[in-house]
């Protein structure tokens, strides 16, 4: 919020397309500006996605859940436990449900005793348990790099398809078939869609294939439409970049939310937040309700947010929302604990910002693993570089890893560096460009430490580490409005890749006050003109420069603020400083 950065403005295109009249000048120059080059980019109608006909293997997996329909087998799904990983099991239960599949079950690995994705413990569980193992086992999510779990399940017979859209390895699992549209070959050109997308894309697709084999007649077509609320959720939580493909998910999504058509564990995720549904956006997403529910798999067991997720009932949507919520905020109390101890270890290398390695790689024997990915974001956050922050793995000898990366470095890419450069390492990693996971040896913590703040170096400029603020530049006082703050909130979604508007101006501050113990309460006064427009900085802390009676530059979004039955303007700020 205080300190400096330096404030970017996004470039526009020199030649601005014309999107038609009913974008006002504004918008206009706003799309540009996220590569929007025709009207056609921004319709989010369902008829615009991607047909799913150009996902590789995807043919294979409908004719294995067909067959399973016929034959009325067992069929298992198997998930990951974060927000995309719960949502695609509950897009995949409800889904299958709906073509009258009866025998399908999920799974979820635990973050602390499995690990990630489809681990040979899990079938081997299978069997302990006793029961009739699953004829077919479907990967939602995770299983791209799942090579010795599904080795296992097809020891036992278990057919496998692997649905994901995590980056693949060398080498792909033996699986019976798999739909991402990462692997090689793969022609489908949203490269983007999360977990959550892709098993909508299986379902889709089988609804097509019974259409055509006659098996699904028109009185039992299924709705895939209502599962669009989950879809919605998973891709905004699960932070892909969101393309136009993306960008109808969560369109559509939104719009049965506020119709008040979503899943009662959704609804009442938002009650818990103190969410409008009728009013919500994308960022309500993604800062709302998906770290409730990712606190179940950080915390405890996400098959509590998945059972959320698929509650029939009000009443018990809202009990297990009620429950994630107390979950997160157990999760928040853990992470502050957890920052201060990094605070402590950043000050223990006695260097200032500068001196810091370009790639720091922390770790210690008290953090949480559940944790250690939002510490990782926030240590991003403050030092403006790569950050990996390391916990114990639970065997003694193991620690386990986050990573959070920064604009213009690919985290997975610096890891398969360090991999190729160091054999033997990293026992296992994957992810993103932006985050990625990763096993390791304790003891190796200080050679890795060493290799990743190397290939960090060979991959960034001294000036990709400076701290720095993108905005679309100034408003003018015409169009700081609340016209202009609904506009932007209807002009969405935002997100990753397409992000929410963002503007710096200067202005004259009239008067301020540290509100609720740690907000800054501004007026401001446009250079020039009378108007008065409310602002505020949140979580600031008490101690804030003075700036009565100067100008100060400010980054800002323009919002509707209702305060005891009047609308007004207000001003979001994200940063300020001396003008």
């Amino acid at each position: 919020m205080m300190g400096s950065k330096k404030i970017l403005r996004r470039p526009v295109p020199v030649s601005v397309p014309d999107l038609g009249s009913d974008y006002p000048p504004l918008l206009h120059r706003l799309y540009a500006a996220r590569g929007v080059t025709s009207e056609a980019e921004l319709r989010y109608t369902l008829r615009e996605l991607e047909s799913p006909a150009r996902l590789k293997g995807i043919d294979g997996a409908v004719d294995l859940i067909a067959a399973a329909i016929r034959e009325r087998q067992r069929v298992m799904i198997v998930g990951d436990f974060d927000a995309d990983g719960a949502t695609s099991t509950a897009v995949a239960m409800l889904g299958l449900s709906m073509f009258g599949l009866a025998g399908v079950d999920f799974r979820v690995p635990s973050r602390f005793s499995d690990g990630y994705g489809l681990q040979p413990g899990i079938i081997t569980r299978l069997q302990e348990e006793g029961g009739a193992l699953p004829d077919l086992l479907i990967t939602v999510d995770n299983g791209i790099s799942a090579i010795e779990g599904v080795e296992a399940a097809q020891a036992l017979g278990i057919r496998v398809i692997v649905t994901d859209h995590h980056l693949p390895g060398k080498t792909l699992p033996p699986a019976d078939a798999i739909v991402n549209p990462n692997q090689p070959g793969c022609e489908f050109l949203s490269k983007h869609a999360a977990g959550v997308g892709v098993m909508f894309y299986v379902l889709t697709a089988l609804r097509r294939h019974l259409r055509e084999t006659g098996e699904l007649d028109e009185a039992r077509q299924p709705n895939l439409g209502r599962l669009l609320d989950l879809v919605a959720l998973g891709t905004v939580a699960d932070v892909v970049p969101l393309d136009h493909n993306n960008r109808i998910f969560v369109e559509q999504g939104l719009r049965r939310i506020r119709q008040g058509e979503a899943r009662p564990g959704i609804l009442a995720l938002l009650e818990v937040a103190g969410r409008d549904h009728r009013e919500i956006s994308a960022v309500d997403l993604g800062f709302a309700v998906g770290p409730r529910l990712n606190a179940a798999g950080r915390l405890d067991d996400m098959g509590v947010g998945i059972a959320c997720l698929l509650a029939d009932t009000r009443d018990e949507a809202l009990r297990l929302a009620t429950l994630l919520d107390g979950l997160n905020r157990e999760r928040r109390s853990i992470e502050s604990g957890m920052k201060d101890q990094a605070q402590e270890l950043l000050a223990s290398l006695s260097l200032d910002i500068e001196g810091l390695p370009w790639g720091l790689a922390l770790f210690d024997p008290d953090w949480h693993q559940g944790v250690i990915g939002i510490l990782a974001a926030r240590l991003r956050e403050q030092t403006h570089r790569p950050v990996i922050a390391f916990a114990p793995g639970g065997d003694g000898e193991l620690i386990k890893g986050s990573a959070r990366s920064i604009p213009g470095l690919h985290i997975r890419d610096v890891l398969a560096v360090v991999d190729a450069r160091h054999p033997g390492l990293l026992k296992k990693y994957g992810g993103h460009a932006m985050a990625a996971g990763m096993t390791m040896a304790q003891s190796d913590l200080p050679a890795f430490a060493d290799a990743f703040d190397e290939a960090v170096r060979a991959s960034v400029s001294a000036g990709d580490l400076e701290a720095a603020i993108t905005t679309d530049g100034p408003l003018t006082s015409a169009e700081l409005n609340l016209d202009t703050a609904s506009l932007l909130r209807r002009a969405g979604p935002w997100g990753q890749h397409f992000p929410e508007p963002l503007f710096d101006g200067e202005f004259e501050v009239v008067q301020q006050r540290i509100v609720g113990a740690n907000h800054l309460k501004l007026v401001l006064r446009v250079p020039g003109a009378e108007q008065l427009i409310d602002g505020i900085a949140f979580n600031t802390g008490p101690s804030v420069p003075d700036f009565t009676g100067g100008g100060a530059r400010v980054v800002y979004k323009p919002d509707a603020n209702t305060f005891r039955g009047r609308t007004s303007l207000q001003l979001l700020i994200d940063y300020i400083e001396p003008a």
